[in-house]
């Protein structure tokens, strides 16, 4: 997803977490956008001021002011920009408020990251804003895998996985050829408050190989004390 000038999406982040924060920075500088993030509703509107963003995440609660208050600024320096919230898990008012207030969408903490993307391609979308990527279809060596339809391949023969195998095997193959940490991997593919220990991803790993190497040339490789990554079978 590109502009129509072939510039990257821009898009500011706004929470007063920084470790969330620097994960969903983190996680859209994967998906090739241009990301600047700030700690509260001050931050947010100069920060937008000056960087001109294509669409803002905007955490509900800020130290300085709310969420609503703060949208209220932006809308007078970009009225037209889409706006995400972050709400509390509880919070139903601030949804409601959020929306009303002139909201494009939300998500409730906690999330996966892989939703905040999603949500957020569906609001630059439906926003005009940028080309939508024509080709749906990751491939790597003999593997296919299909981000619309969810189908994966592998020399043509298919490969049935499960929600949490396909976010995985997505995220490897965005990154071909290049090394992703544990830590890297459970920010993305699970919740940033997932609280779980790192062999769940070597389950996960063993899991995409029985179905993806198992009597073929490997694609997914261990990089000891590095992480994993994955590169066309030899």
């Amino acid at each position: 997803m590109i502009k129509p000038d072939g510039s990257p999406v821009r898009v500011l982040v706004v929470d007063d977490e920084a470790s969330l924060a620097e994960l969903m920075s983190m996680t859209l500088r994967y998906e090739g956008w241009e990301v600047r993030s700030a700690v509260d509703g001050a931050g947010a509107v100069s920060s937008a001021r000056e960087f001109r963003p294509d669409a803002i995440v905007l955490d509900m609660m800020l130290p300085d002011m709310d969420g609503i208050s703060v949208l209220g600024r932006l809308r007078e320096e970009l009225p037209r920009v889409p706006v995400l919230f972050l709400t509390a898990k509880d919070a139903v008012e601030d949804r409601i408020a959020g929306l009303t207030a002139g909201g494009d969408d939300f998500v409730t903490k906690p999330f996966g990251l892989e939703e905040v993307v999603a949500r957020l391609r569906g609001l630059i979308r439906r926003s005009g804003t940028a080309a939508v990527r024509s080709e749906s279809t990751l491939v790597v060596g003999d593997l296919t895998l299909d981000e619309d339809s969810h189908d994966v391949t592998r020399a043509g023969q298919p490969v049935h996985l499960t929600a949490t195998e396909f976010e995985l095997l997505r995220f490897l193959m965005r990154n071909p050829r290049r090394v992703l940490s544990k830590a890297q991997i459970l920010d993305r593919v699970w919740s940033y408050d997932f609280g779980g220990q790192a062999n769940v991803v070597e389950l996960y790993i063993s899991y995409l190989r029985r179905k993806i190497d198992a009597g073929r040339p490997p694609m997914i490789h261990t990089r000891r004390g590095a992480g994993y990554l994955i590169k066309p079978g030899e």
